[in-house]
């Protein structure tokens, strides 16, 4: 009987000692596998609607992640993927994305001229300011005012996110910089829109 008894509480003792056992940490490395189906495992997406997260800044990426982990940016293909993961856990896999050397592109020389006049000029008669005064004048961005990196972006995925802000589509939680660009683009045109994503893909030549 006490022998019974004493292998009921080593089982019991075994297994408290299992679950309290954290599991091993995740590399930056590992967690970006998850992410590199659409993103790529360098962050330079292969599908032009996914966009590139390579030499994005850390901070923007954390932040997205985390409102999509959250619930405060709808992003149905990343939610499942991204649920579980913890606050280290983004920090770790966005900094890797920074780190990622972004591939240039190629941007589309009828669209150049009047894509870059609205990147570094604007649309002044129709109230859209110049994009550079936000994002810098290499399309770097401000990682400390939370704005993007835009140089060497899919045109594609710059396209389709400027026409949803463009129908007024701020699915992000009335996060300030959204609620910013549903101005901005609420006076665009279709052309205009893809002479400035154009020109973005291709901005690194003008560094």
């Amino acid at each position: 009987m006490r022998l019974i008894t004493w292998l009921g509480l080593l089982i019991l003792s075994t297994a408290a000692t299992a679950q309290n056992q954290a599991a091993p940490e995740q590399t930056a490395e590992q967690l970006a596998t998850v992410c590199a189906a659409c993103h790529g495992i360098d962050g330079n997406s292969a599908t032009t609607i996914w966009p590139k997260l390579a030499g994005q800044s850390a901070d923007y990426l954390a932040r997205q992640t985390r409102m999509v982990r959250d619930g405060q940016r709808s992003v149905p293909e990343m939610l499942g993927i991204v649920a579980a993961l913890s606050d280290s856990d983004i920090d770790k896999v966005s900094e890797y994305f920074a780190s990622q050397s972004i591939k240039p592109g190629v941007a589309d020389e009828e669209l150049v001229a009047l894509g870059k006049s609205i990147y570094q000029s604007g649309l002044q008669e129709i109230g859209v300011p110049a994009c550079q005064a936000c994002h810098g004048p290499v399309g770097n961005g401000n990682p400390l005012s939370q704005y993007p990196r835009l140089a060497g972006q899919h045109a594609d995925y710059t396209v389709a996110r400027l026409k949803r802000y463009r129908d007024g589509d701020n699915n992000d939680g009335n996060d300030p910089f959204s609620v910013q660009m549903v101005i901005i683009a609420e006076n665009l045109g279709d052309h205009e829109i893809e002479a400035v994503s154009s020109y973005l893909e291709g901005l690194y030549d003008q560094r």
